[in-house]
């Protein structure tokens, strides 16, 4: 198989205009992550991590530079056509689980997809809830749940659209260490499994270590 961009950030710059003056967050960021790669991005609080990875997601645009989305530049197509490409592209996983409180695991798991119309919804929704070993909690609400509980549906739901690329931001900022851990193997081997591609926000040493490699950030530059 040949290897393929599937994300492309050139000189990404990000600045805000302050009663101060200008604001610069993140300065002439560049890497390319190659189809089913794993990457963190690894720094502080306040270094622009999850800048570069709202970003790199096309959830906001750079003040310059370019992001390249599996082939589809993000600056060049509307609000409306974004949203198309992080619906049928990417999944996301958050730290604080970020999941509807009134629906069960289940039906949880099975929005991004039933919001595209899928028939299949219910069946793969399953499927990826006994994968992240939550098949028998699938009638459970997220308060019923644990915290480690509740960010494996939030893994199962940003899988159920077959994403070409996941952007986890501090997936386990909540979390003890042992069960980021057993967060983190879950996440890589569904990660494998679907040959998707892996961009990690943290601020963990030692969780940056479970990806292939690690981009380093402080006070919004890339550092060796």
């Amino acid at each position: 198989m040949n290897s393929f961009a599937i994300l492309d950030v050139r000189s990404l710059t990000k600045s805000y205009r302050t009663g101060a003056g200008q604001l610069t967050v993140l300065r002439d960021i560049s890497f390319t992550l190659e189809q089913g790669a794993t990457c963190s991005i690894l720094g502080p609080s306040g270094s622009g991590k999850t800048t570069l990875l709202g970003l790199a997601a096309g959830l906001d645009l750079p003040t310059s530079g370019s992001v390249i989305l599996n082939g589809i530049a993000l600056a060049e197509i509307g609000e409306d056509e974004r949203a198309r490409v992080r619906n049928e592209h990417v999944g996301f996983v958050f730290q604080n689980f970020q999941l509807i409180p009134t629906l069960t695991a289940l039906e949880n798991v099975t929005v991004p997809l039933e919001l595209r119309g899928d028939g299949s919804a219910g069946t793969l929704a399953l499927e990826l809830l006994e994968r992240v070993g939550l098949g028998e909690r699938s009638d459970h609400y997220p308060m019923q749940l644990s915290g480690g509980e509740q960010q494996r549906v939030a893994l199962a739901r940003a899988f159920i659209n077959r994403p070409k690329i996941l952007f986890a931001d501090e997936p386990t900022g909540n979390l003890d260490s042992e069960t980021s851990e057993k967060v983190i193997e879950i996440m890589l081997e569904l990660n494998r499994d679907a040959g998707t591609a892996l961009v990690l926000v943290t601020h963990d040493p030692d969780v940056a270590r479970t990806t292939e490699r690690t981009i380093r950030l402080r006070n919004g530059e890339m550092v060796e």
